[in-house]
């Protein structure tokens, strides 16, 4: 079926599982539902951006809707660094959801790049 052709983007594929691992988290918090429904908000984002963007029918959509996409996986990270300083999470749970997080990053920097 073509007309999800978002699902074999690797990059959808990876904030998908980002976006996965962050509501993991939320889950096994007790309390603070604003930052945790703030950080399931913003890390659902980055892949629903992604197919958002891949559902338009030009380039420069679906580079605006990239961008909100990184804006999003940059916010995320900024709420697990929240969480982390609030002893939420563990540094190399954050540690790890970074090198993620950069790796979505430099894919969602090329896939822009690449559609100017």
């Amino acid at each position: 079926m073509d007309e999800f052709s978002f699902k074999n983007l690797v990059v959808w594929q990876k904030a998908m599982d980002f976006a996965d691992e962050c509501l993991q988290i939320t889950e096994a918090i007790k309390g603070h539902f604003r930052l945790c429904e703030q950080l399931e908000s913003c890390s659902c984002s980055v892949p629903q951006n992604i197919a958002e963007g891949k559902g338009r029918f030009s380039n420069k959509d679906f580079v605006r809707f990239l961008h909100f996409a990184r804006g999003s996986l940059f916010e995320a990270i900024t709420v697990l660094n929240i969480f982390f300083r609030r002893g939420y999470i563990q540094k190399s749970k954050l540690d790890l959801l970074e090198l993620k997080s950069m790796e979505i990053l430099k894919m969602l920097n090329a896939l822009i790049t690449s559609k100017r």
